[in-house]
């Protein structure tokens, strides 16, 4: 083992992606702090928890030694440089980090800093998704509908095409809620077709269900929640934009506004989930089930990919509440 002194002067190795980041690998790395936490252990020692994030995932990390050193050398939000090793922690890959500090922009770009590769972004590129949406709100044959969604989509534009869909559950990442919207979008028509339900209704209740989440949820480039987002929730700020774009429209049927509104305070499916009302419809009851379905099957596909080792099963996935196969050549 070195020692300390020869370890000084040992050129450290630049860490991989954390998406190839693999136990037991040691070096240095760029990222973005979403997360930063001062805590303490089982026997009352101080330690500084982060959520660290670079293009291709995130990862948790501590800094048990040297806190007070450490703990004021950057704060979430900011762009850092880690030197650090990777270490499973209850089944779970996370980073040592030895010394961590803000990013000096003139010398880290020197050594590879891009503040693009640190930022944790939706696989598909944004003006793809985006002419998707578009196509998908053409596609919309009530005239009613159809002007409301051009509206609300127009008025939130510049935050809908970068926005999370939450701050760490799912699609927690650039373009996140984008991307979630077109999948329940397109979930939906597949199910409003094997029902015979309406699919002008399913396609408005997958982009106006999480609308709220624009108010909710602030973001640039690490995630928290607004004051109107914890005081009164993405459910009721979504029917609230909703009622302010058909203030300007002035003529919406009234129907037509209270089946929306239907939509996005029963996605939750149940009052135990945090809806104020369970779905009546048949649009929202689709609506609310392709919803769970993409946000259940985008945790688990997470959950398989950061899962280390060679065992056949995942490590237990505390929300979901179980194990997952992980799939075959994992």
């Amino acid at each position: 083992m070195l020692n300390d002194t020869l370890r000084a002067h040992w050129p450290l190795k630049r860490l991989p992606d954390i998406a190839h980041l693999e136990d037991g690998a040691s070096g240095w790395a760029f990222y973005l702090c979403t997360r930063k936490e001062l805590r303490n252990n089982r026997q009352g020692a101080p330690f500084v928890h982060v959520v660290l994030q670079d293009a291709s995932g995130t990862i948790a990390g501590r800094v048990l030694e040297n806190v007070d050193r450490f703990k004021d050398e950057f704060e979430a939000g900011e762009f850092v440089r880690v030197q650090a090793r990777a270490d499973r922690h209850n089944q779970r890959l996370e980073l040592v980090i030895e010394s961590i500090r803000r990013i000096n922009a003139d010398q880290d770009r020197r050594e590879g800093f891009r503040e693009e590769d640190c930022i944790h972004s939706a696989p598909r590129p944004v003006e793809e998704m985006w002419r998707d949406l578009e196509q998908r709100i053409d596609g919309i044959r009530d005239p009613d509908v159809k002007r409301l969604l051009n509206l609300i989509v127009s008025r939130e534009a510049e935050r809908l095409r970068v926005w999370p869909a939450a701050l760490t559950v799912h699609h927690a990442y650039r373009g996140g809620l984008l991307e979630h919207i077109l999948k329940v979008a397109e979930v939906g028509i597949a199910l409003a077709r094997s029902y015979d339900a309406d699919p002008d209704y399913v396609v408005a209740g997958a982009i106006l269900h999480d609308i709220g989440k624009l108010r909710e949820l602030a973001y640039d480039r690490a995630t928290s929640y607004t004051l109107e987002g914890n005081l009164l929730g993405h459910i009721t700020i979504g029917v609230t934009m909703l009622r302010e774009a058909a203030t300007v429209l002035d003529d919406v049927p009234p129907e037509t506004l209270a089946r929306l509104a239907h939509l996005i305070v029963s996605h939750h499916g149940s009052r135990e989930l945090g809806s104020p009302v369970e779905p009546m419809t048949i649009e929202a009851i689709i609506l609310s089930a392709a919803d769970d379905l993409d946000s259940t099957i985008h945790q688990v596909k997470r959950h398989q990919a950061e899962s280390v080792g060679d065992e056949p099963f995942t490590g237990y996935h505390t929300r979901l509440s179980r194990v997952f196969l992980k799939p075959s050549g994992r």
